[in-house]
C-alpha cells in the first residue's frame, strides 16, 4: 500500500518497482496488494515490476473496496466482486490470484452471498484461496461454513491487540491463517513519528492515535518502546515485528514500506531472536489502556466488524 496509497506522495513508478524486486531478491515470499490501493495503481505496478518472478511469491490482492469514477466505494454485492476481480486480472496481468480477500464487509451484504462469489471465482480458475479482512470472529466463522477461509487479515501490533479478543482463537480453531497488517503502528513503532508534521494525503493525520490530544501522550509510550529497543540491539521496528511473530506460527506480518533501506531492516527481524523477557517488557508498555485515542475515525470505523476492545469507546 506505501508505494502508491494513504502515505503521502508515493515513491515513483521505478523506485517502486525497485523495492518489490529488492523485496524477493531478500526472499520476500508474499506480496499483498488490493485493487482500493492507488486506486488500481499500485496492482498495475505490481504488473509491471514483477509478474515476471511471478512463481517466487504468494499474490495477494482485495475487492469489496474499490474505486469507482475516482471515489472510494464499498460493494460486497456478487456482481461488483466478480466486476473488480476481472478488473484486477487486467491490472496485474495474470489469469489468477493466489489469495483474495473480501477487504471490509459490506452489512448491507450477507456475507454468505459476498463468500459464494469468491467461491465460484475459485471454481473459474481465477483465485486459489479466499480469505477476509477487518472481520469479527462471527463473520469468519460464517464464512468459513460457506467455503473454507485461507487467510483472515487485521492490524495487529503492540498497540493495536483487537484480534486477541477473539479473531486470533477462531483462527486457530479453524486452521485459518492470520496476516497481520502495520505490525510496526503505520510507523508509530519504527521511529517514524515525532509529532504532528505529516505530509499532504498522510492518512495518519485522520486517525485519532495521531494526532493530538492523544499523540503526546503516545509518543511518551514509544520513547520508551525505543529505549527497549536499544536495549535488546535492534531497531524498533525489528522489536515491533518480533514481538507480532512470537505470537503464533500461523501469523504473517506484512510490514509496508516505500523505502529500500526500511525493508531490508524490516526483514532482517525474520532471522532475529527476541528473549521472552523482552517481549514481556513489550507487552508491560502496551497493556490494556495504555494506548490513547481510537483507532480508525468515526466513518473508517464504521466499515470495521473486528471487536472492540473492553476499554474502546466508539
Amino acid at each position: 500500500m506505501n508505494l502508491n496509497h494513504a502515505y503521502g506522495t508515493p515513491p515513483g513508478e521505478e523506485e517502486g518497482a525497485r523495492l518489490l524486486n529488492r523485496a524477493l531478491d531478500l526472499g520476500c515470499t508474499f506480496l499483498d496488494t488490493a485493487a482500493l490501493y492507488g486506486m488500481g495503481a499500485n496492482e498495475r505496478l505490481l504488473g509491471k515490476a514483477v509478474m515476471h518472478r511471478r512463481a517466487e511469491f504468494t499474490l495477494a490482492s482485495k475487492c469489496v473496496l474499490d474505486a469507482v469514477d475516482g471515489q472510494r466505494v464499498l460493494d460486497g454485492r456478487p456482481e461488483s466482486i466478480a466486476r473488480t476481480l476481472d478488473a484486477a486480472l487486467l491490472r496485474l496481468g495474470t489469469d489468477h490470484i493466489d489469495l483474495y480477500y473480501l477487504h471490509r464487509l459490506d452489512r448491507k451484504v450477507p456475507i454468505e452471498e459476498s463468500v459464494g462469489a469468491l467461491a465460484r471465482a475459485k471454481e473459474a480458475g481465477k483465485i486459489r484461496a479466499l480469505g477476509l479482512s477487518e472481520m469479527s470472529a462471527d463473520t469468519l466463522r460464517r464464512a468459513h461454513a460457506v467455503h473454507p477461509i485461507t487467510a483472515m487479515q487485521t492490524e495487529y501490533s503492540p498497540w493495536v491487540r483487537n484480534p486477541e479478543v477473539a479473531v486470533l482463537d477462531a483462527c486457530r480453531d479453524l486452521g485459518v491463517g492470520f496476516v497481520a497488517f502495520s505490525p510496526v503502528a503505520r510507523g508509530f513503532l519504527a521511529g517514524a513519528i515525532n509529532g504532528p508534521n505529516y505530509a499532504k494525503g498522510d492518512v495518519r493525520a485522520t486517525m485519532p492515535r495521531f494526532v493530538e490530544p492523544a499523540l503526546s501522550y503516545n509518543l511518551a509510550l514509544a520513547r520508551r518502546f525505543d529505549a527497549l529497543a536499544a536495549s535488546a540491539g535492534c531497531t524498533p521496528a525489528q522489536l515491533s515485528l518480533g514481538w507480532v511473530l512470537s505470537r503464533g506460527a500461523n501469523i504473517v506480518p506484512i510490514p509496508g514500506t516505500g523505502n529500500i533501506a526500511h525493508l531490508e531492516e524490516n526483514m532482517a527481524a525474520a532471522t532475529m531472536t527476541f528473549d521472552p523477557a523482552t517481549l514481556a517488557d513489550v507487552d508491560a508498555i502496551f497493556a490494556s489502556g495504555a494506548v490513547s485515542g481510537n483507532r480508525y475515525p468515526p466513518a473508517m470505523q464504521a466499515q470495521i466488524d473486528t471487536e472492540l476492545l473492553p476499554d474502546e469507546v466508539i
